[in-house]
């Protein structure tokens, strides 16, 4: 995201008190106002789906704002720990979610919307990116070992989270431990994690240095005399990252709490609403800054920010989900059901497939938009 900042810096907005752009300042703005209205839906009567929408429409506007707060806060800690921050930060309110839906019992939603944030980010995300930056710049290309590196460990880290559901749907000795199981996979997903850090760090500040050596006419001093955007104080930081996060676990109750009135109404499945409905709303802003970054043919930017997101899921959020779901009355495993199981194979293996040749076509980009339809219209009915 750093990468992405820097090229955004020349036509970036005046900055204002503290450093905060006028874009900065409405994403405060909305989220203040949205999460105030996700709060008072609660309060009168309306609709069961209004307050489930304005919940919604809070949910991903703080993620917005804590991604933005985590990005600042990965600044000041270096050029190589912002992707460390961000997959440890990140994910936050559709943490939130999750463990609210795990409270309610609501577990098929939760195994889908595990699903449906890796479907959505290889699919319909990454096809929508080639799609626009196909229509607008014919064939993309970018780094093919880096696409090749970051499918790869998509590739692992999905078969590693996939072995408790097969171990249960072969039968085998482990068939009925799979409790036990799924906590000793998600320890070794979280310890590859804490391993990756180092790498990552070191790998984060080769790249910028390497930028700044090509682009040394914008470091130094050019920076911030042309409008760039101004660092956020460290404070200010820290407390829009707190306040974030303490309004994103309150809408994500209020979200969670408005799901079964809402699929009730729409006459939606458990399995449908998660897999579409909770992951589209948890990563919606990250989705849309994929899209943009292919549409000003940052292939390459946009390709890393995209298949960031499901390895975070696979490493992250899942294993820590299986961790702390006892902490609300909840037991959650790694086992998921069949079609989830193919669904998530399939999109990984077609991942591969796309980006490992180092380019990408308008068409290439379609034919992953209509796979992720049909698999999402598979779980309609549950």
């Amino acid at each position: 995201m750093n990468a992405v900042r820097q090229d955004t810096q020349a036509t970036a907005p005046a900055t204002g008190p503290a450093g905060l752009s006028r874009g900065d300042l409405q994403l405060i703005g909305g989220c203040a106002v949205a999460t105030l209205a996700a709060g008072g839906a609660r309060l009168v009567s309306l609709p069961s789906v209004v307050p489930f929408l304005v919940a919604a429409i809070a949910l991903a506007l703080l993620a917005s704002l804590v991604g933005r707060a985590v990005d600042a806060l990965g600044d000041r800690l270096g050029a190589g720990a912002t992707g460390v921050v961000q997959s440890a930060l990140g994910n936050l309110p559709e943490l939130f979610v999750c463990v609210f839906a795990l409270r309610d019992g609501l577990y098929d939603v939760v195994d889908a919307a595990l699903v449906g944030s890796v479907l959505a980010n290889v699919l319909l995300v990454l096809g929508l990116a080639f799609v626009v930056g196909g229509l607008r710049h014919g064939t993309q290309r970018f780094p093919a070992s880096r696409a090749r590196t970051l499918s790869l460990l998509l590739v692992l880290s999905v078969a590693a989270w996939l072995i408790p559901s097969l171990t249960s749907a072969l039968h085998t000795p482990a068939a009925g431990h799979e409790r036990g199981l799924s906590i000793v996979t998600a320890v070794l997903l979280l310890g590859l994690f804490a391993l990756s850090i180092p790498a990552s760090l070191s790998r984060g500040d080769a790249v910028a240095a390497a930028e700044g050596a090509e682009g040394g006419e914008s470091t130094d001093g050019a920076e911030g005399a042309e409008g760039a955007p101004a660092r956020w104080p460290l404070a200010l930081t820290l407390v829009v990252l707190f306040v974030a996060a303490i309004a994103a676990a309150f809408v994500s109750d209020w979200f969670v709490a408005g799901l079964q009135p809402a699929m009730n109404a729409l006459h939606i499945s458990e399995a449908f609403a998660g897999l579409v409905v909770v992951a589209i709303a948890g990563n919606a802003v990250e989705n849309v800054v994929g899209i943009q970054l292919a549409a000003r043919n940052h292939t390459d930017y946009a390709l890393s920010v995209i298949l960031q997101s499901p390895l975070q899921i696979a490493l992250v959020l899942a294993p820590v989900l299986v961790l702390v779901a006892p902490l609300v009355g909840a037991t959650f495993t790694l086992v998921l059901s069949p079609l989830l199981v193919a669904s998530l194979i399939m999109a990984v293996i077609v991942t591969v497939l796309v980006v490992n040749d180092g380019e990408s076509t308008w068409l290439e980009g379609a034919t992953l938009v209509v796979l992720y339809v049909l698999i999402a219209t598979s779980f309609w009915w549950g």
